[in-house]
């Protein structure tokens, strides 16, 4: 049975997505910690990090390297923090959040966004990609 992950890569659940190539997607997630936390998840169903072939986990992180860099550009936090965790969903997926305090890394923060926060965060982090040359733009 696919992940929710692999429903919203497909196409049957929503999502905002921020950046799409071959092997990895990145979108916004519904419950975010701050404005602009994102996903990064591999399109294949990996359930937990430890077990990526080491070139998809090094894509991973490249891909997160150019989210985060685009997060810090539209929400100019002190850092952008990361995360892996998986506990929620079993498909791999790395938090990218705008934070300013170590706190801001307390997942007990988590909110319900509207789909305008959404929307315009998601913008804004696209915005910030389409400005540095990325052409794995999504939407």
């Amino acid at each position: 049975m696919p992940t929710l992950f692999s429903r919203i890569i497909n196409g049957e659940l929503p999502g905002r997505f921020v950046w799409k190539d071959d092997r990895a997607v990145a979108f916004l997630t519904i419950k975010p910690v701050k404005d602009g936390h994102t996903l990064v998840v591999p399109r294949e169903e990996i359930e937990h990090w430890i077990d990526l072939p080491q070139d998809l986990a090094a894509h991973l992180m490249q891909v997160s390297q150019e989210v985060g860099r685009a997060i810090q550009s539209a929400f100019n936090p002190a850092k952008v923090g990361v995360a892996l965790v998986g506990l929620e969903v079993p498909h791999v997926h790395i938090h990218l959040m705008p934070i300013w305090s170590v706190t801001d890394l307390d997942f007990a923060k988590q909110h319900d966004a509207s789909p305008a926060e959404l929307d315009q965060a998601a913008e804004k982090i696209r915005a910030a990609l389409r400005a540095a040359g990325k052409t794995q733009v999504a939407g």
